[in-house]
């Protein structure tokens, strides 16, 4: 996850106003300190965004609720360097951040800025800084909670059990995704990497088919079944001829229906081209197969003329 980030810049911009506004929750003193660390941090001067977070905060904790530990403990994030891990003042901002973050996933009021502590504590426990995964396994639990409806933060779990081998609860917390958004492509992909990762492809294909069903106007959900077919066929030497014969023709009926929906698909063009030649290598009647290397070289050659078409549009 980027440290810094957009949806944080947006959120922290409209915090002065909404702060400013309400006089009975933060004394004047610590309005102006929140109002100066926001500037600060918008500018990305985090280290003095920081000192004034701190002065909000001393001034009156009430203001914590408002964003100021989440932009506190994101302030300390940003200045914690992943290549000098180790060294005890660096290390001492990565706690402190994740000190306010979990401060702003218990105080905060706007649900926003709560999900994003979330999101930016997992961050934290993730591998390229603390690489401790069950710490962070309750607090994707928790953002689950928050909105039982995202799928990320499931394929967040999920990952995060297939990290430390616990595959059956990674799978089953996939179908959980499945299961609360099963009108999205996205939780079929996911779980068609986990399958895949696993060794289980006829399991791959089914969650890849249940993407296509779920967006069948989109010409990429058919081409990316058909580079899988073209993957287990090309490089699974166990494969028995007839078999891979099946796996070959499946993937050209897939990607026939990507060029159907795009003729001038260019990637579906040169998989096409790759399966055909796989189905010439196992064709038993030279005539058969000598028309199949053709066809080949017939979508080999458009694709490079497509491909020399986008070049040379990009370079008007």
């Amino acid at each position: 996850m980027r440290k810094f980030s957009m949806a944080a810049v947006a959120l922290v911009a409209g915090l002065g106003v909404a702060v400013s506004g309400c006089g009975q929750v933060a004394g004047l003193k610590a309005k102006m300190a929140f109002k100066d660390a926001n500037q600060l941090y918008q500018q990305q001067d985090y280290r003095k965004a920081a000192e004034k977070y701190e002065e909000a905060l001393r001034e009156d904790p009430e203001i914590g609720k408002q964003g100021a530990h989440f932009f506190l403990g994101n302030s300390y994030d940003n200045l914690y360097k992943p290549a000098r891990k180790g060294e005890p003042a660096n290390d001492e901002l990565l706690t402190k951040a994740i000190e306010h973050y979990k401060q702003a996933a218990e105080m905060e009021q706007d649900p926003k800025i709560k999900k994003l502590a979330l999101e930016y504590l997992v961050a934290a426990y993730g591998p390229d800084k603390l690489n401790d995964p069950t710490q962070a396994e309750p607090m994707v639990k928790r953002m689950i909670e928050l909105d039982p409806k995202d799928p990320a933060n499931y394929f967040a779990l999920a990952k995060i059990y297939e990290d430390t081998g616990n595959y059956e609860q990674a799978e089953a917390t996939l179908i959980q995704a499945r299961e609360a958004k099963p009108n999205d492509p996205a939780v079929y992909m996911q779980l068609a990497g986990y399958y895949n990762r696993q060794g289980e492809f006829d399991k791959t294909i089914e969650a890849l088919e249940a993407r296509a069903q779920q967006e069948p106007n989109n010409p990429e959900a058919y081409y990316t079944i058909a580079t899988y077919y073209w993957d287990k066929a090309y490089r699974d030497f166990r494969l028995a001829e007839p078999e891979k014969k099946k796996y070959v023709e499946s993937g050209i009926a897939a990607v026939d229906k990507a060029i159907s929906l795009k003729n001038d698909y260019m990637e579906a063009l040169v998989y096409k081209n790759l399966l055909l030649r796989l189905q010439a290598n196992l064709e038993k009647n030279p005539a058969r197969q000598q028309a199949l290397l053709k066809e080949a070289d017939q979508l080999r050659d458009r694709a490079q003329e497509l491909r020399k078409q986008k070049a040379a549009g990009a370079s008007e």
